[in-house]
This record gives structure tokens, C-alpha cells and sequence, in this order.
């Protein structure tokens, strides 16, 4: 979905946003377009950065397939999500290797909704690993991280071990 919304709302960016427009408070939008990482980190390394995100995307893929967490997968859905949104933006865009950016903030530089989605994801990684989450088992059923599953599969708390 966050591949999708990115190219929506990037198509209908270089297509109808010819001039700056203030929106509301600190939110305008304004289109520019960046060959570099988010916040123009490596700017007019286009090719450098298509590979190193080609890189990051396939690790990253490997990575939410193990997360066994509600909070870590919203997270690392969005980081992966938001890498592939600037990645196709990159390669079949029409734009020379540049993702066009487009939300402004006072303050803040440019972007679109692939990077909104990235920092969003990282936010929530970073909050679930610093205040614990819900584990998701393989078998997809949210179970408290503090129960375990006993061979019937049924759900017992830590305190109540059973004697040998």
C-alpha cells in the first residue's frame, strides 16, 4: 500500500504542482527533485545510491519476513515499503535517477511520502524496541510475550510450571 500511495501521490505531484502553495501552518508543498538519499544525503550520486538502495532493499526483505512482532512489523513495513516507493521512483521514473520531493515543512527539507513512511517506521521500530511489543508466533495468533505455548497448543503464564 505504501508503494502504491507513494506513486499516486507522486504522480499527481509532477503533474499538477507548477508553483509553491502554502497549505496550512508549517505545511506547504513545493516539487524539487533529489538524487540523493533522504534529506539530500548524496546528492548527484544517483547511481551510487540506486545501488545501495537495490542493497537495502533486499536486506531489508529478508529482515520483515523474521520479525515476530506487531509494532516491529508495522515499522519495518513501512521502512520496506517506503525504500521500494524511492527505488521505483529511481529506476523507471522519468526523472533521470531523481525522486521528485514535494511536502514542505518550515524547517524541514523537502519530501515525499516514501520518506515520510521510512521515518514514520523507524520511529515506531525505535519505540517498540525501547518499550516492548506483542510477540506474533508463526503460526500468525498475537499471544502476550510474557505467555508461552505448550505442545497442545494451548497458552499457560510462566508462573504456573508444571512439576516433571
Amino acid at each position: 500500500m505504501v508503494v502504491v500511495a507513494d506513486r499516486v501521490t507522486t504522480m499527481l505531484a509532477v503533474d499538477h504542482l507548477h508553483e509553491t502553495r502554502h497549505v496550512w501552518g508549517p505545511f506547504g508543498l513545493a516539487l524539487t527533485f533529489n538524487s540523493g538519499f533522504a534529506f539530500s544525503l548524496f546528492s548527484g550520486r544517483a547511481v551510487l545510491v540506486t545501488v545501495l538502495l537495490c542493497a537495502g532493499v533486499v536486506v531489508l526483505a529478508f529482515a520483515v519476513g523474521r520479525v515476530r512482532t506487531v509494532p516491529l512489523a508495522v515499522g519495518a513495513g513501512l521502512v520496506l515499503g517506503g525504500a521500494i516507493g524511492n527505488l521505483s521512483e529511481r529506476i523507471v521514473g522519468p526523472h533521470g535517477g531523481q525522486v521528485p520531493d514535494f511536502v514542505t515543512l518550515d524547517y524541514w527539507p523537502t519530501f515525499n511520502l516514501a520518506d515520510a513512511c521510512v521515518t514514520i517506521g523507524i520511529i515506531v521500530i525505535v519505540v517498540s524496541l525501547l518499550f516492548g511489543q506483542l510477540e506474533v508466533p508463526p503460526d500468525g495468533r498475537g499471544v502476550a510475550s510474557s505467555a508461552r505455548t505448550d505442545v497442545e497448543g494451548g497458552s499457560r503464564s510462566p508462573e504456573r510450571e508444571e512439576a516433571p
